[in-house]
């Protein structure tokens, strides 16, 4: 697997996940409030090699990613349940209470 170097973190940062990719060597763009998907695209998900969720509410950005970008792997991190609809379409869904973020970025990264 190559090396991940492009992510979307949107939604709070509560638990440092999108610091925790930059330490990694990460290039992070950062989206938060209600995600459309203009901002998706300017944010730059065409190219992104990860999409990283952690606002479960805008868990229907999850099928416009996929639509724009086949490559991407789509993690949740956040401690609520992914709804059923995306389930399909994500990669990874974890409990920042379980896992820390620098864990999690690492073992993305490599």
């Amino acid at each position: 697997m190559s090396q991940t170097s492009t992510a979307v973190v949107a939604g709070p940062d509560e638990n440092g996940i999108a610091a925790a990719l930059e330490n990694e060597g990460v290039d992070v763009t950062r989206l938060d409030g209600i995600i459309s998907r203009p901002q998706l695209e300017e944010a730059g998900i065409v190219g992104a090699d990860l999409y990283v969720l952690t606002d479960i509410g805008q868990a229907t950005t999850i099928p416009i990613v996929c639509d724009l970008n086949d490559d991407v792997r789509t993690i949740v991190y956040t401690p609520k349940t992914a709804p059923e609809f995306v389930k399909g379409q994500l990669d990874l869904a974890i409990d920042p209470r379980l896992i820390t973020a620098s864990v999690v970025a690492d073992e993305l990264v490599d």
